[in-house]
């Protein structure tokens, strides 16, 4: 978990949640992540909160902060117009999201670990996990999963896919025969229908990130200074994790957790029927963000919908 001093109570709340609903079953242990130092209030906090191993580590300063090659006063002119646009984010959530799309798996803390989980404060989960889904992972031969989809805010990332085609050009062999263009694309990857996984929440394996394909892929994205320098855009680890998962895996290497009840903000995903009774959820299905409008999940479904639902 990435989570900052200030975050405790929300860090609480997401933690004592899981491990109610699935983690006192299992003891996995818990990293959690930060720019600044965590405080002694906060690691005893969490500490008394699961019975697995508990870290917690610093983010060396390179991965976080923004490159020195990078052009200040081009950079600077990006953030003064997103302000100027009244988009929120700004300098810390690109480098936060720098950070999530090229550097966490690399952190010495995670580096022993192949899998993780991604969790965020003040996150709910409502349902609970009988099983194991990275043991499920690994016996089913998949790379990443997800509860939640839904697409881009378009002016955040109108250069990316451009780029993201001249990678594909440049690099062919990396581009999966059975992949999910079919996800990311309405016109056969002409253009990027803004859908992605949204990467709040994560279970996915780490060796993919690390693996020949990403690297490649996150460095051509780096070398252009994308991250930073493009005046009305931010380049989210969202579509970035997601454009990789669905160009470089085979589509049945990608999973829906669908019976992983979630909240994120106002967007949750709420298991339905016989799974929704099984794991005692306490959300209700009706509120499910699956199929609403702006819900990327019926793309999801249309690449095999007997693989997806099975």
């Amino acid at each position: 978990m990435l989570a900052r001093n200030s975050d405790l109570d929300g860090v609480i709340s997401s933690v004592e949640q899981l491990e109610a609903k699935f983690n006192r079953k299992f003891n996995y242990p818990w990293v959690f992540l930060n720019d600044e130092p965590f405080s002694y209030e906060f690691k005893r906090r969490v500490k008394v909160l699961t019975n697995g191993d508990v870290s917690f580590g610093l983010i060396p300063h390179e991965t976080w902060v923004q490159p020195p090659w990078i052009d200040e006063e081009r950079a600077r002119r990006g953030r003064n117009m997103l302000t100027q646009d009244g988009v929120i984010y700004g300098g810390n959530y690109r480098n936060m999201c720098r950070f999530n799309s090229g550097f966490f798996f690399r952190h010495e803390l995670l580096t022993p670990y192949k899998w993780y989980w991604r969790v965020e404060p003040n996150v709910r989960f409502y349902c609970d996990l009988e099983y194991d889904p990275f043991v499920f992972m690994e016996d089913h031969d998949k790379i990443y999963g997800f509860t939640i989809s839904m697409p881009e805010w378009e002016s955040t990332i109108t250069s990316l896919w451009s780029v993201v085609k001249e990678f594909i050009l440049d690099h062919p062999e990396y581009v999966s025969p059975n992949n999910s263009m079919g996800f990311i694309s309405d016109d056969a990857g002409d253009s990027y229908n803004m859908c992605h996984f949204w990467s709040n929440f994560e279970i996915a394996d780490m060796d993919f990130w690390r693996g020949e394909a990403y690297t490649k892929f996150f460095n051509y994205l780096e070398n252009t200074g994308g991250f930073y320098y493009e005046a009305s855009e931010i380049w989210g680890d969202a579509p970035v994790h997601s454009i990789a998962a669905a160009l470089f895996t085979r589509k049945d290497q990608l999973h829906f957790f669908k019976d992983i009840g979630y909240k994120h903000a106002e967007f949750a995903h709420c298991p339905q029927g016989r799974q929704w009774r099984e794991g005692h959820c306490s959300c209700n299905p009706n509120d499910s963000f699956d199929f609403a409008e702006n819900s990327c999940l019926r793309h999801f479904m249309r690449l095999d919908d007997d693989w997806m639902f099975g």
